[in-house]
């Protein structure tokens, strides 16, 4: 039997019962939360096991047993729900945070078109809202700082100029948007720097100009949440496997591959490129990347169900 530690989030999201017969170990699990509504698999790969009196302790095991145990799943009626949702289950983190500087990280993956941008700003916005109904020491001479902040992986593209040095400059620039066209190993080591230092400058994406631009982003002492956001962050394989290790939590987000498909066409002929062009850039480089990035799924601790904007 394997034996090893799981995260912190799982032990607080779930309970545990145990009953013995002769020879025998059964262990049934549930929600610590009805509100949660998320699936449970009757015939679990992992069992979480209670190693002391409470698991406030959060001193857990995970043991490898035999079937897969599902992924939570987090679905509702309207986005705005969605939002809501996701910045509830962050609060509580941000509220029991005792070390200034420590941080805790989402990593927030899914294809092109998904939404990720949108669903991390507006789950920081309610997070940033809320947060001075939950710290009393807050009243209204006092603004209350922002806890929550997003950090995009867009600002770690490789710049043109490191495009143009490759075998095919004009693959990679075709390309651009494709994993190897990111620097996966800066993200990781700005991540690194952020556990160790509490606060960070880290570069942004400047549309206008086609590259990065340096220290648009900071991070401060005082924000205890930071929802990454990528197409690539839950990646299983080399660098990307050691960046996806720096998350507390890691979200994806379910949808489509046709649907976001059709919102980056949509969103490609709004930028300006003619549409054959746009149909193109779809077919050629944004599909395949998609294609790519829902393999990833499998590596998430919460599954977010698409659900439309108007919705």
């Amino acid at each position: 039997m394997e034996v090893c530690y799981f995260s912190q989030t799982a032990a607080g999201n779930w309970a545990s019962s145990e009953s013995t017969n002769p020879g025998k170990s059964r262990i049934c699990f549930r929600p610590r939360s009805s509100e949660l509504n998320f699936p449970i698999s009757r015939s679990p790969k992992t069992l979480l096991v209670q190693r002391g009196a409470s698991f406030r302790k959060e001193r857990c095991l995970k043991i490898a047993c035999g079937q897969k145990l599902q992924i939570p799943v987090l679905q509702a009626s309207s986005i705005e729900e969605i939002y809501d949702r996701l910045a509830e289950r962050l609060i509580p983190t941000a509220a029991e945070a005792s070390n200034p500087s420590r941080k805790y990280i989402v990593g927030l993956a899914a294809p092109p078109g998904a939404g990720k941008s949108t669903l991390a700003h507006e789950v920081v916005r309610r997070i940033n809202k809320l947060w001075p109904q939950r710290a009393p020491s807050f009243n209204d001479q006092v603004e209350a700082p922002e806890v929550a902040v997003v950090l995009p992986m867009d600002g770690f593209h490789l710049y043109r100029h490191q495009l143009d040095d490759m075998e095919n400059p004009d693959e990679a620039h075709a390309r651009r948007g494709a994993p190897w066209t990111f620097d996966p190993a800066r993200l990781k080591n700005c991540l690194k720097n952020l556990r160790e230092h509490g606060s960070i400058y880290a570069p942004s994406f400047d549309h206008g100009v086609g590259d990065p631009k340096e220290n648009d982003v900071f991070i401060s002492l005082q924000h205890k949440v930071v929802i990454v956001e990528g197409n690539y962050l839950l990646l299983g394989e080399g660098i990307w496997k050691e960046l996806s290790s720096m998350f507390d939590e890691k979200w994806f987000i379910d949808i489509e591959i046709d649907k976001s498909m059709q919102r980056v066409l949509k969103r490609h002929i709004f930028t300006g490129k003619p549409p054959d062009v746009a149909k193109w850039r779809v077919e050629y480089n944004d599909r395949p990347n998609a294609e790519l990035i829902l393999h990833s799924k499998k590596n998430a601790d919460l599954i977010i169900k698409s659900i439309d904007f108007t919705s």
